[in-house]
């Protein structure tokens, strides 16, 4: 594995029991990804797509196989280290959002810096910094429900980038919004990709973001039909 590779999933299976049927989410795929990467991966319900976003974000363990991150190898890490390094190098986008209600913007960007430990002053020059590269300059103080679908998925979008993760894992981020705001949730994510030299990888059917993909990863049935680069 080069030093550029960031994901290196190797021959993984996923087997899930439904009833008395095993069902293969995942049937021996491999893939590496590079740091830097603006990738997309896609396919129809039940490929396997959501399934490998998991895997790579360490939400759950393949059957077989090995998922590497930054050199680290998943398998030898116990539910602590998992934590922390979900915590601190990958950074999540889910198509719900999934921002606390009670907390404001600023409050929901800065959560992951507040569990790190980070100091007051660090935290606020962090944020502040992220919530103006989002758009979102002078709404740091209202709560979600106080906030249009596509300003949530930019408080979202910081709080996945305020740790500084190695990657950013997005799961139907465009799912929820209009097209207009779709079109201006993916320019800021590709500027982001550029400015910041976050590593983007989605989960996705949507035509926008494959159009967008510079890498363009096509799931059939639990395994990688076609592989291209743009």
């Amino acid at each position: 594995m080069t030093e550029s590779v960031i994901i290196d999933v190797q021959n993984v299976t996923r087997l899930y029991q439904q009833g008395i049927v095993e069902v293969a989410a995942l049937r021996d795929l491999s893939l590496q990804i590079e740091a830097g990467e603006f990738t997309a991966i896609c396919g129809p319900s039940g490929s396997g797509k959501t399934t490998l976003l998991n895997m790579i974000g360490a939400l759950d363990q393949p059957t077989s196989g090995r998922v590497i991150i930054e050199g680290q190898d998943l398998g030898d890490l116990d539910r602590q280290q998992l934590s922390h390094l979900r915590r601190d190098r990958i950074g999540f986008v889910f198509q719900s959002y999934n921002l606390i209600p009670v907390l404001t913007a600023y409050e929901n960007a800065e959560l992951v810096l507040s569990v790190q430990g980070a100091s007051q002053s660090e935290r606020k020059e962090k944020v502040m910094v992220l919530l103006q590269a989002v758009g979102l300059e002078g709404l740091e103080d209202r709560r979600p429900s106080e906030l249009s679908g596509g300003q949530q998925q930019r408080v979202a979008i910081a709080r996945a980038l305020a740790s500084g993760p190695a990657v950013i894992l997005a799961d139907e981020p465009t799912a929820n919004v209009d097209s207009e705001t779709a079109v201006l949730l993916l320019d800021l994510m590709q500027e982001l990709n550029q400015s910041h030299e976050a590593t983007f990888v989605f989960s996705t059917h949507d035509p926008r973001v494959m159009e967008r993909a510079r890498r363009l990863v096509r799931m059939v049935d639990g395994q990688i039909g076609s592989d291209e680069l743009k």
